[in-house]
């Protein structure tokens, strides 16, 4: 069966239609109590390490993390007065995934444009899983 739409295009829709930001832009917003960064990448992307004091959420499971009706769902996806920024390796699983989480009836959503990959050149602060363990206390 052949492929009708690819993958290209499916990004491009998104983009068309999510908010997307700036890695300065995000920089400028990580003090705001109500911005939550989620990282959306595969367990295995993670050793590389994550935008320090982000949230993972592996792409896998969000629709069902977000929907109150799952026997998943994750509480802090339910709360409106945040703004969840997605972030994935390069922006086009998190553009996929913003517009899902549109589709669903999510306004408070948008993505970084790049990726963790643009986060990383532009020198965003980044903590490894080992770090992270340490700030929570094991």
């Amino acid at each position: 069966m052949p492929i009708t739409k690819g993958f290209r295009a499916l990004v491009d829709e998104a983009m068309a239609q999510v908010k997307t930001y700036t890695v300065p832009e995000v920089l400028a917003m990580l003090d705001d109590p109500k911005v939550h960064i989620v990282d959306i990448r595969d367990v295995r992307e993670l050793k590389d390490g994550t935008v320090t004091g982000s949230t993972h959420a592996p792409r896998c499971m969000l629709e069902f993390w977000v929907d109150p009706e799952s026997p998943y769902h994750k509480p802090m996806w339910a709360d409106e007065s945040k703004h969840f920024i997605l972030f994935c390796g390069a922006g086009w699983r998190s553009a996929l995934a913003t517009k899902t989480l549109q589709d669903m009836g999510m306004t408070n959503v948008a993505h970084i444009d790049g990726g963790f990959a643009e986060w990383v050149k532009q020198g965003g602060p980044v903590e490894t899983l080992e770090e992270r363990k340490a700030k929570k206390g094991g």
